[in-house]
């Protein structure tokens, strides 16, 4: 099954291309179908929750390549800032491109500057949509990675807030960590296998 995978994120496609590797799809992105960014996508994640995201993302994609797509949506949630940044972790710092990850993650720290360790508690939150096509009903799933966050970067591996997300699991940030390492426990790897058991069941 050749399986759209929409996203233009390329920390995101290189962790689920890793994640969907040797499985029984053809997995692509919306380059490999030459789709154009059309300036619409960027009003694709106005939904109230990560969930409606998700399924957002999807469903514009599969009606652009007429093809079985899944999207994610996904965010960091702090405690001690009410959960934020959650949905909006991507643009949080409203910076774009290349200074998107070091904004970001400097907006984060000078939030929680003063903040002791016990309240710097976060969570990685993914919620994965799959449409076999534009007008089907979506199947979701959702998962999620407890951790805190740490006072300074550790790791430059991964991307977005990992080298600030201390993970108990692998007692190491998510830059620190390697990739099968991080996958395994990560919020995006355990979404990623709970749509794949779902996926696999569909095709037997």
């Amino acid at each position: 099954m050749k399986l759209l995978v929409a996203t233009r994120s390329e920390g995101k496609r290189r962790e689920i291309r890793e994640l969907l590797q040797g499985l029984p799809f053809e997995v692509v992105f919306p380059t490999d179908l030459f789709l154009e960014r059309l300036p619409e996508e960027r009003d694709l994640e106005q939904g109230r929750n990560y969930a409606e995201n998700a399924v957002a993302k999807a469903r514009y994609f599969a009606q652009r390549a007429a093809v079985p797509t899944v999207a994610d949506d996904s965010g960091i949630e702090v405690d001690a800032l009410d959960g934020a940044p959650g949905m909006h972790s991507a643009r949080w710092a409203g910076v774009d491109g290349a200074e998107q990850d070091r904004a970001n993650n400097a907006l984060l720290l000078e939030r929680l500057a003063g903040v002791p360790e016990e309240r710097r508690t976060a969570r990685y939150r993914c919620v994965v949509a799959f449409l076999d096509a534009a007008a089907a009903t979506p199947q979701l799933v959702e998962a999620t990675c407890e951790g805190f966050v740490l006072p300074a970067p550790r790791g430059t591996g991964g991307f977005g807030y990992d080298p600030l997300f201390f993970s108990p699991e692998l007692k190491m940030s998510f830059g620190e960590a390697p990739a099968a390492s991080k996958h395994r426990v990560s919020h995006r790897g355990r979404a990623f296998r709970a749509l794949v058991e779902v996926l696999l069941r569909r095709s037997k």
